[in-house]
């Protein structure tokens, strides 16, 4: 199945990922002297983001600085307010297909802001879908996602 443009993850121009990376860079050494406050504020206020200086200096414990800088440039929370269950089942084939995408993590970010369950990526990730998992298989995790409902206190 074919996913509508806002769904699919934005293409970053090669300048901006490396415009990025160096204001990365750059904010991490700010960091580190301690005077990274406003460049965290003012990378934040550029981006849409919610970064904390430790994203900065120890964002290579989990991800590349082109992955780092790939997810700034992207919308921090992707909402598509009608998105349908067809689509979500075909986001979450594609990650099933490559988890290893550097598109997987928008996917799975574009879950999280569209279903109401709160653990959307542990649910997807967690789920026995490899690759040659069906419609069926990602249905039945896409359900689950949409049928949660929190318990009103």
């Amino acid at each position: 199945m074919d996913l509508r443009p806002e769904l699919l993850p934005p293409h970053v121009p090669p300048r901006r990922l490396a415009a990025l990376s160096r204001e990365i860079e750059r904010v991490a050494e700010l960091v580190l002297d301690g005077a990274g406050d406003e460049a965290v504020a003012a990378f934040n206020a550029a981006t849409g983001h919610r970064y904390g200086p430790l994203d900065f200096v120890e964002y290579d414990g989990l991800r590349s600085l082109e992955e780092f800088a790939r997810e700034a440039a992207r919308p921090a929370w992707p909402r598509v307010p009608d998105v349908t269950r067809d689509e979500l089942v075909e986001i979450v084939r594609r990650v099933a297909a490559d988890p290893a995408s550097p598109d997987c993590d928008y996917y799975l970010l574009l879950l999280a802001a569209n279903v109401p369950h709160p653990r959307a990526r542990d649910l997807v990730l967690g789920s026995d879908l490899g690759p040659e998992s069906g419609a069926d298989a990602a249905g039945r995790v896409v359900d689950a996602l949409l049928s949660y409902r929190a318990i009103s206190l």
